[in-house]
């Protein structure tokens, strides 16, 4: 299954660190843009997929995203027990291999989605960096909690500490190409044609 975490675009409350350069409804437009980009990029993926959301509510996504996905609130919690709770569902399902993106990387295409789901096939865990020390794609085939405890969350820790617990507690991984998020107003400069 492919989870995707996505922000409702409301003015002021979406990709706030960029309204310093595009304003409150510049920032929420690419915002709405982003998140119909992966969606369109996931649907081709044939895989089934969960919408995760915030910042609205379920039918505020289905009229900016469609009615045929299925649609989850994120929860409670800091990003780490969101995700973890979003595998843990997952897991419960019956799903065996899960993977979780967001919208903040319009790099992601269909090829990195299939590696991640084949990397599946012979490691507990696949991990998509980003150049700012996080990363853009976690994917597991069983529940792992521990890697979303103790993590400095929107830092350039991220990635780091995540292998060092992933090492510490011998889980195989391996890592996707870096690619770059649209998270600060010096990563517009990297911003592809379709979205601006």
């Amino acid at each position: 299954m492919l989870v995707i975490f996505a922000r409702y675009p409301i003015a002021g409350q979406a990709k706030t660190r960029l309204i310093p350069a595009l304003g409150a409804e510049g920032a929420a437009q690419l915002q709405r843009r982003m998140n119909q980009h992966t969606i369109a990029m996931a649907t081709a993926c044939a895989v089934p997929i969960q919408i995760r959301f915030c910042g609205g509510t379920a039918t505020q996504l289905r009229q900016h995203l469609g009615n045929e996905l299925n649609y989850q609130p994120q929860g409670d919690g800091d990003l780490g027990d969101r995700m973890a709770n979003a595998f843990h569902d997952g897991f419960q399902q019956g799903h065996k291999q899960i993977v979780i993106i967001g919208t903040d990387c319009p790099f992601i295409d269909q090829a990195i989605i299939r590696t991640a789901f084949t990397a599946l096939a012979t490691h507990d865990l696949v991990i998509g960096p980003a150049t700012d020390g996080g990363y853009y794609l976690i994917g597991l085939r069983q529940l792992l909690p521990e890697l979303f405890q103790a993590i400095p969350w929107s830092t350039d820790a991220v990635l780091a500490k995540t292998l060092e617990i992933a090492t510490a507690n011998a889980v195989s991984y391996t890592l996707l190409p870096q690619l770059s998020d649209i998270d600060r107003p010096d990563d517009l400069a990297h911003l592809p044609a379709q979205l601006q």
